[in-house]
C-alpha cells in the first residue's frame, strides 16, 4: 500500500541503459540454438581461407622472388629505410681491388657519336669481378646476400652431390672470407668446384691439399696463425689461405685469367691447359645462379680453345746419294774378276 501512495521507486522506474540493452541482445544472440555451431563454422572457414591465401603468397613469392622486392618498395617503412640509409652526404666508396682495372665511363664532352670497341676478354672478366665485389659491399647487402647464398647453396649441392648443410657451411665460409680479403665469392667457389669438386679432404700427389688444393708446404707461413700446417685440411682454414693466395696472384698478374694461371702453377709455361677456361665457365654459371637465373645442374662444358702454336715448315732433305748401284756394281765387278781368275787358273792346269 505504501508503495502505491509513494510511487514507483529509483530501480522500478529506472530505464535500461544501452550498454545493458546491446549486451542484452548479444547474450541472446549467442544464447539461441544452433546459433554458436554456425558461429564457430564461420570463424573457422575464414581462417583456413587466410591461410590458403597465405600459402599462396609464399608459393608466389617463391618462384618469383623479385614480387618481395616490389612489396618491400611498396612498403612506408621501406621508405623511411631507403631515406635514413641515403642521408649521410658522402657516400661510401668501396675501393676496387688491387691490380684489377675497372673501366669507368667518361662523359661526353665534345658530343661524339660514341663507337664501341670491343673488349678483351680479361678486361670484361676483371670488370665483372670488381663489381660484382662492389655489389657485396652496399647498403642493401644485408637482403640481397641471404637470398644468393641459398641459391648458391641449392645449385652447388645438387650439382656436386654434396649434403646441403655442408655446402652452406662451405658457402657461408667462402662469403664471409672473400668479404674480409675483398675478392669476389663467386670466383673462390669457381677455384674450390675445380680444384676439388668441395672435397675437403683431397689430395694431389704433389701434395695440394684441401678444398682450394693449397700447397700447403710451399704456402706454410700463411697457416702458422691458423694452427700450422695441419690447418690445411681444415675447410675454414684452407679456404682462407686459398683466398688469400688467389687474390694476391690476380691483383699480380693484373687479371682473373693471369691470377688463375699462376694459381694453377704455369705460370711459365705458354697455356695451363685449360684450366682456367674450366674455373671461368664455372664462374659464370655461378654468377648467373647468383642473379636468379635457372642454371642446369648438369651442363656439357664446351672443350677449352685450341693453342695456336707456330709451327715451322719442315726443312727440304737433301737427296740421299743412290750408293746401293754403286756398292751391286763393286760386287758385280769383284764376281766377274774371281770368275775370270778361276778360268785363268783352270786353262792353267790343264
Amino acid at each position: 500500500m505504501l508503495p502505491s501512495l509513494i510511487g514507483p521507486t529509483g530501480e522500478q522506474g529506472a530505464e535500461p541503459a544501452p550498454g545493458a540493452a546491446s549486451g542484452a541482445r548479444l547474450r541472446a544472440l549467442f544464447a539461441a540454438p544452433g546459433r554458436t555451431k554456425v558461429l564457430r563454422m564461420a570463424a573457422h572457414r575464414a581462417v583456413m581461407g587466410a591461410g590458403v591465401c597465405a600459402i599462396g603468397a609464399i608459393g608466389v613469392m617463391f618462384v618469383k622472388p623479385e614480387l618481395t622486392d616490389h612489396l618491400k618498395a611498396m612498403s612506408p617503412f621501406a621508405a623511411k629505410t631507403t631515406m635514413q640509409a641515403s642521408a649521410p652526404a658522402a657516400p661510401a666508396t668501396v675501393p676496387a681491388p688491387t691490380g684489377i682495372v675497372v673501366a669507368q665511363k667518361k662523359p661526353d664532352v665534345a658530343a661524339k657519336p660514341a663507337v664501341a670497341e670491343p673488349a678483351t676478354a680479361p678486361v670484361a672478366a676483371a670488370a665483372a669481378h670488381a663489381e660484382h665485389v662492389a655489389k657485396l659491399s652496399v647498403v642493401d647487402q644485408k637482403d640481397a646476400a641471404p637470398r644468393e647464398q641459398k641459391w648458391v647453396t641449392n645449385w652447388l649441392s645438387k650439382r656436386y652431390r654434396v649434403a646441403g648443410d655442408a655446402t652452406n657451411m662451405l658457402v657461408s665460409a667462402t662469403y664471409n672470407t672473400a668479404r674480409e680479403v675483398k675478392i669476389d665469392p663467386l670466383l673462390v667457389l669457381a677455384v674450390m668446384a675445380i680444384e676439388s669438386g668441395f672435397n675437403p679432404f683431397a689430395e694431389s700427389p704433389v701434395g695440394a691439399q684441401g678444398l682450394m688444393q693449397v700447397m700447403s708446404k710451399v704456402h706454410h707461413d700463411k697457416f702458422q696463425h691458423l694452427g700450422g700446417v695441419k690447418a690445411a685440411l681444415n675447410p675454414v682454414a684452407n679456404i682462407k689461405v686459398g683466398a688469400t693466395i688467389l687474390k694476391e696472384y690476380v691483383s699480380r698478374g693484373g687479371s682473373i685469367e693471369s691470377g688463375l694461371k699462376m694459381y694453377v702453377g704455369a705460370a711459365a709455361f705458354e697455356n695451363d691447359a685449360g684450366y682456367g677456361y674450366k674455373v671461368l665457365a664455372e664462374y659464370k654459371r655461378l654468377k648467373d645462379v647468383a642473379n636468379g637465373k635457372n642454371v642446369p645442374v648438369t651442363t656439357t662444358s664446351a672443350p677449352p680453345p685450341a693453342t695456336v702454336v707456330a709451327k715451322t715448315p719442315p726443312k727440304p732433305v737433301a737427296p740421299v746419294a743412290d750408293d746401293k748401284v754403286d756398292v751391286l756394281t763393286q760386287a758385280d765387278r769383284h764376281d766377274l774378276r774371281n770368275q775370270e781368275a778361276d778360268q785363268e787358273g783352270i786353262v792353267a792346269a790343264l
